[in-house]
């Protein structure tokens, strides 16, 4: 039985655009859909609140027929609701003017419930669509019962769902051979994959050639673009590419082309998704995307802190969202206690009494240098390079604030980095190489901000903290909005992936503030370059 497209762009796609698209754009990408061929198109979610015109989120389905210009009798038309968060007394009965069916999505070991509300469902005349979420999870015996429970239930299909994009050829395998073998022949089996290891499109094509010599129908689900929340989906272009020239299907490409032209650029221009280091480690781990998002949007967490973080979880944590649980675990990762007091007082032997300039990485330490070297030769301060080696300083200290900027400059400057008395914070490392001054995270960091690690703001406290009275500063410039616009030398690792350059730029505003605020031993700083925080 060759297998049919289920395009999900306007239901997945709704995490990443809070599922406003705009009406054009609903109404373009489902008439697009429509001319390529595809079978089912997921139009969004149900739910329990009104609908806003432009969004892909129903109240009821009749909410759904502005969106419609003439429906196609060749095209299921769907939408999905939590198995648990949408009431069913809100549902009318179908009168095939909008939606066909409805997809039930609900968790590991609630599949007895999902299937009761898809049962409500189907008496109101829609065809059902059950969706397991993080089938990995289940065992054989699970799988045979949720088979049993949905040959029982009168629905039209089951999926596979990799939630956690965490399976490989032999766990899809498995569980597909398992669902054929025990599901009723009249029941389509889908797959909904994820891209956090890169092997969603390899999967969707495994998981087709799996059943490519049997009788059972089949779906795959795909999205425009890979448009999903977390690390995406199988692509629909890719996927409607490999139907038509491996199965023997005619889907129109150049409609699938129009749609991405038309309305996906606007979205891949404006919002992020898709494969990254970060949501490899939710894979990785079978983790939940929301755990890997409150990292990213609440701390900059290193990849390597990230991954600390989530080993460090129960593997049933894991797979929830408890945020306090995340926050405790992200500062017992990032502090790393240590016993600081030596190194806090050679410090405080050598720099009390003297003024300190702090060499920061923004691009005016270089484009400003014979200026910052005529005060270094005018006032002698103690030069301290702050989370960078740049080219032509010499250097009396180095403080490093990130571990990627640390091995950064161990790398490209190894014999500066080697020569260099070296300040290194303890979510760096915890233990001395060489002479180096290991001082506890917490003596230099202030929470209470997303980015509190910022290497400047980090570096005044530290000194404030030693008893410094005189700081200058250089290259404190401010975030442009091209990263490697900003920084002395533009390979630097990125500290702020997510792009977000003017809002972290008002919120090391607002910590320089409220360091000079509080601030008890700095009574004097001085800004040698212009600073947008100044």
């Amino acid at each position: 039985m060759k297998p049919i497209l289920l395009d999900c762009t306007l239901r997945d796609g709704a995490y990443i655009v809070d599922s406003m698209f705009g009406e054009a754009a609903i109404r373009g990408i489902i008439g697009k859909l429509e001319d390529s061929g595809a079978e089912i198109i997921e139009c969004g979610w149900l739910k329990n609140k009104e609908h806003v015109p432009g969004s892909s989120f129903y109240h009821v389905p009749d909410d759904l027929c502005r969106y419609l210009s003439r429906k196609k009798k060749n095209v299921t038309y769907t939408v999905m609701i939590d198995w648990d968060r949408y009431d069913l007394s809100f549902l009318p009965p179908c009168d095939g003017e909008s939606v066909d069916a409805i997809r039930v999505v609900f968790p590991h070991g609630k599949h007895r419930e999902g299937v009761t509300i898809g049962k409500g469902i189907l008496k109101k005349g829609y065809k059902v669509f059950f969706q397991a979420a993080n089938t990995l999870a289940y065992s054989d015996d699970d799988l045979d019962a949720l088979a049993d429970e949905v040959n029982g239930s009168g629905a039209s299909a089951l999926s596979i769902v990799d939630t956690f994009g965490a399976m490989y050829e032999e766990d899809l395998e498995r569980i597909v051979a398992r669902l054929d073998h025990r599901l009723s022949p009249d029941v389509s089996l889908g797959f909904h994959s994820h891209n956090n290891q890169q092997l969603s499109f390899a999967l969707t094509t495994h998981f087709i050639r799996l059943l490519s010599d049997g009788a059972r129908k089949t779906v795959v689900d795909a999205s425009l673009c890979g448009m999903g929340r977390g690390a995406g989906n199988a692509t629909t272009e890719l996927v409607v590419s490999y139907l038509n020239r491996k199965c023997g299907r005619h889907y129109d490409m150049d409609a699938i082309m129009d749609a991405i032209d038309t309305y996906m650029g606007y979205f891949s221009e404006r919002y992020k998704w898709g494969y990254s280091t970060p949501y490899f480690i939710a894979g990785l781990y079978c983790c939940h995307v929301n755990n890997i998002a409150y990292l990213l949007n609440n701390h900059r967490t290193s990849s390597r802190d990230m991954r600390n973080i989530i080993e460090s979880m129960d593997p049933a944590d894991r797979k929830k969202y408890d945020y306090d649980l995340l926050e405790k675990k992200y500062l017992d990762t990032v502090s790393r206690r240590v016993d600081d007091r030596d190194a806090e007082s050679k410090l405080r032997a050598a720099l009390s009494g003297r003024e300190i300039l702090l060499v920061a990485p923004g691009k005016s330490s270089l484009t400003e240098k014979k200026k910052i070297d005529a005060y270094i030769k005018e006032n002698d301060p103690v030069v301290i390079a702050v989370n960078a080696l740049l080219e032509g300083y010499r250097y009396d200290y180095a403080l490093f604030v990130n571990p990627a900027r640390y091995d950064y400059a161990k790398t490209t400057a190894p014999e500066k980095f080697k020569e260099l008395r070296r300040i290194v914070l303890s979510n760096v490392k915890t233990a001395a190489d060489g002479d180096e001054l290991i001082v506890a995270f917490d003596h230099a960091a202030k929470r209470g901000w997303p980015h509190f690690d910022n290497a400047v703001i980090c570096a005044l406290r530290l000194l404030d903290r030693i008893g410094v009275r005189d700081v200058a500063i250089s290259g404190f410039d401010g975030f442009k909005h091209v990263y490697n616009e900003s920084y002395a030398d533009p390979l630097l690792p990125s500290l702020n992936p997510e792009n977000g350059w003017d809002a972290l730029n008002e919120e090391i505003r607002e910590m320089f503030g409220e360091f000079r605020k509080n601030a008890v031993s700095v009574k004097r700083i001085n800004m040698i370059t212009e600073s947008y925080f100044a």
